[in-house]
């Protein structure tokens, strides 16, 4: 069986930066350690962080607090969040990933300018939350193709688009082109400005994913059930390759996935640590 592993797959700069920087507060003996939320999307490395006294907490515990470090990760937190960490005298150490504080910076300067926010990405994933915390005005989160066409504003709306740095590349030029075609952008009042802030690892690892996808006759994604970049990477693997499976590790494999391939594709989310894609690639020589 002939096995293909993307280029792109595992840990991108940011979430590497952000686990990293967790293990060398522990070396150091900084304690004790809380991570705003899991520092990735990847309950392997959250568990091992755990093993080894690092806790999750929310932004709701920040007042219960005594001493310690707070690490706020990569996904980023809104401006409210820092102004908590500083009234409440907590010690902080911020690895929220340079391109989401590129899209901080935007909306809050767009927004301040009067303009309508447009964001594009899943309003329930943390570095949508994160952005919003940014805006000084209003704003819109939208992800479906219905979203943007009954995204209705007042004609003389100034607008600026963001997008998730995970978003599916492809559905937001979709969503943009909606955007474009409403009759209120046609208003030589109004002004459109697009910024796509989807980071260029994930374009890459998107573009290479469909590739090699297209190629296989199976393809396994891997990464944790709540990683948004990796659902996104299983659905447009599965566009291409009927027989593409979203695993978490080697123990989610099963003989049948692999009845009548001779050529199996394997890529990971940004959260996936080198270790478990190592892992799946010799469990699926050895075993398959």
């Amino acid at each position: 069986m002939e096995l293909k592993t993307a280029k792109t797959a595992g840990f991108c700069f940011g979430v590497k930066r952000a686990v990293d920087k967790v293990y060398e507060l522990i070396e150091c003996g900084e304690g004790p350690i809380y991570t705003l939320g899991p520092i990735i999307h990847n309950e392997e490395v959250v568990a091992d962080l755990e093993k080894k006294g690092v806790s999750v907490i929310s932004e709701e515990d920040l007042n219960s607090l005594r001493g310690g470090i707070v690490v706020i990760r990569s996904h980023g937190v809104g401006k409210a969040v820092y102004d908590k960490l500083k009234s409440c005298g907590l010690s902080y150490v911020d690895v929220t990933c340079p391109f989401v504080l590129k899209i901080h910076r935007i909306v809050e300067r767009e927004s301040a300018k009067g303009r309508h926010i447009v964001i594009i990405g899943d309003a329930s994933h943390p570095e949508v939350q994160g952005i919003c915390g940014w805006v000084n005005g209003h704003y819109t989160v939208l992800k479906t193709v219905s979203e943007a066409e009954n995204l209705v504003l007042d004609g003389t709306n100034e607008i600026c688009v963001v997008s998730q740095t995970t978003f599916n590349y492809n559905k937001f030029k979709e969503l943009v082109e909606i955007l474009r075609k409403k009759r209120y952008y046609n208003n030589v009042l109004n002004t459109f400005d697009v910024l796509n802030t989807i980071c260029n690892a994930t374009e890459e690892r998107q573009k290479e994913a469909k590739t090699i996808a297209g190629e296989v006759d199976t393809m396994l994604v891997i990464g944790g059930r709540h990683s948004s970049n990796t659902q996104k990477l299983f659905e447009i693997c599965k566009k291409e390759c009927k027989n593409t499976y979203y695993i978490q590790t080697p123990v989610d494999l099963d003989s049948e996935m692999f009845q009548c391939s001779s050529y199996v594709g394997i890529t990971a989310g940004a959260s996936t640590p080198k270790k478990i894609i190592e892992e799946v690639q010799e469990h699926v020589r050895i075993k398959f």
